[in-house]
């Protein structure tokens, strides 16, 4: 299957990313919406093929000639439908996307969880390409994984392998990575902190909206040695080590790819602090020559996975065919 055009759209929160590609998986057009999830599975599906439209006008190309499109969905998907099983933070449950799409949409199109589309670009085309076994961990408002095992997307019998935010590191507690990790969690750890802390540094934080801080805000305080930011980022970095060690241990990836908003605005000390955690976990000789990196193609790391897994699930369609 040659000669065609591929779209990715990466579904989150708060936007939409649309991006058109072409047979060599080289970017045409992008564009972006809000998601506006108060508006319902319906309001959300409809600005996501404005999107889509978009890229495609955007690029002058026949529409007859597209190929697939992949979409990553924030959240599980019910294995082999097109049906989003729970989505949290656009509080879907059982939605069935195909059902709510464009009738005149000819392409096949491939639900698959966000964060393991992200771990798919930076497999197909960024910073673990030419790897076979990648572990993939975005920290962003929450935290999410991928998993790319003898060099296929892995998602387990039930369809969720990979769910690394919703690994436990604390047995007694119940704690899981993304309740100690990701920003959501980390800003009200923050306001726990602050009620206890000095006037000085309550002060640090006044008017600041916790639910509202994003990920630059976040490295902004730290970077300055706030007290508060300090704290939740090293616990960030421990929960975050202590999880990618055992994972070392328990299935040996080649390659693990950090990505998602907190890491990026963090930088390369916070993936060097979780990584030298890591290797306190992992047996003697473990962690030698694993790669633990930034990923690479930033906020296009999901659109350029879900096109190339779009291509993927098309071409193996082809072969059973």
């Amino acid at each position: 299957m040659t000669g065609g055009y591929w779209l990715g759209v990466d579904l989150g929160g708060t936007k939409i990313l649309s991006a058109l590609f072409d047979d060599n998986l080289r970017l045409l057009a992008r564009s972006k919406q809000p998601t506006g999830a108060d508006g319902g599975p319906a309001a959300v599906l409809e600005r996501i093929a404005q999107g889509a439209e978009a890229v495609i006008h955007e690029a002058g190309i026949d529409r007859t000639q597209i190929r697939g499109m992949g979409l990553g969905i924030p959240g599980q998907i019910a294995i082999g439908t097109s049906t989003v099983k729970f989505a949290p933070n656009l509080d879907w449950h059982d939605v069935d996307v195909q059902s709510l799409l464009p009738a005149n949409w000819t392409w096949p199109v491939y639900l698959e969880n966000d964060v393991r589309m992200g771990t798919y670009g930076e497999f197909a085309f960024g910073a673990a390409r030419g790897a076979r076994n990648v572990l993939g961990v975005f920290v962003g408002t929450g935290v999410g994984g991928g998993l790319i095992l003898n060099g296929e997307l892995f998602t387990g019998f039930n369809g969720n392998a990979g769910e690394f935010g919703n690994l436990v590191i604390h047995w007694r507690r119940g704690h899981t990575v993304e309740a100690i990790a990701g920003r959501k969690f980390m800003m009200q750890r923050a306001g726990e902190i602050l009620a206890d802390s000095p006037k000085r540094v309550r002060k640090e934080w006044k008017n600041v909206d916790l639910d509202g801080v994003r990920s630059s805000q976040l490295a902004e305080f730290y970077q300055r040695d706030d007290p508060v930011a300090v704290q939740l980022v090293d616990d960030s970095a421990r929960a975050l080590g202590a999880a990618i060690g055992g994972i070392v241990n328990f299935i040996s990836p080649e390659v693990i790819v950090l990505g998602g908003g907190v890491t990026g605005a963090l930088g390369d000390s916070y993936i060097e602090r979780i990584w030298e955690i890591a290797r306190r976990y992992t047996l003697p000789g473990a962690a030698d020559n694993i790669r633990c990196i930034a990923a690479s193609l930033g906020d296009d790391s999901g659109v350029v996975g879900c096109a190339a897994y779009a291509k993927f699930r098309s071409q193996l369609r082809a072969v059973v065919a």
